[in-house]
């Protein structure tokens, strides 16, 4: 099979990705693969410093940091080999499954929750529709599998900011990746609840 025959099906699947994104619920994702994320630039106030995605990717691949990730992790307190790690699990999805649930009242909910604390520089308002592309190109990118590097490279903005007072409040409430889950997870689905129990009875 020739390399232009063995990419049609992965453009056939970002074709689909897109086409779901728009679709369900007729709200468009940012323009898919029009830019990656090059920085993560971690802010609070005027404090403003950058980490290349690529420096990121380099650790995943190689277990070893370099520029300013050195001095992170060592202030952090963390092993380079750990981050690496965490930066290579990925976990398989449907793609098609997780553009309807991102499409969901739930899906936005936990998008928003999200969007709290990752959303593209200087546009917060975009950033639920930033995660929602990231989401999905990155698992038709990766094959039907999502790692923290696929979606920095599918994010649709240079630059990626992050909230260090939001990121903070969170560490204080998930102090596991199983927390963190429920976190992100179970908040939205009690507001929902909550907005359904106020409702009198009838009330779609």
């Amino acid at each position: 099979m020739s390399c232009c025959q063995s990419r049609r099906p992965r453009k056939r699947q970002a074709l689909l990705a897109a086409a779901l994104g728009v679709g369900l619920v007729g709200q468009p994702l940012l323009p898919a693969s029009v830019h990656a994320a090059e920085n993560l630039v971690f802010v609070t106030g005027a404090f403003r410093r950058s980490i290349s995605v690529d420096d990121l990717e380099h650790l995943a691949k190689t277990g070893q940091a370099r520029g300013l990730l050195v001095d992170v992790l060592a202030i952090s307190r963390q092993k380079p080999e750990t981050v690496a790690k965490l930066l290579n699990e990925s976990i398989s999805l449907p793609v098609t499954l997780v553009s309807r649930l991102l499409n969901t009242r739930i899906g936005e909910a936990i998008l928003e929750r999200v969007a709290r604390i990752l959303y593209p520089l200087k546009a917060r308002g975009m950033g639920v529709p930033a995660l929602r592309s990231a989401i999905v190109m990155g698992i038709v990118e990766g094959q039907g599998s999502l790692s923290a590097i696929s979606f920095f490279r599918a994010y649709p903005t240079r630059e990626l900011q992050v909230s260090i007072p939001a990121l903070l409040s969170l560490m204080g409430k998930a102090s596991s990746i199983s927390e963190l889950v429920r976190f992100f997870s179970e908040s939205p689905l009690d507001g929902l609840r909550g907005d359904s129990a106020g409702k009198p009875a009838g009330t779609p």
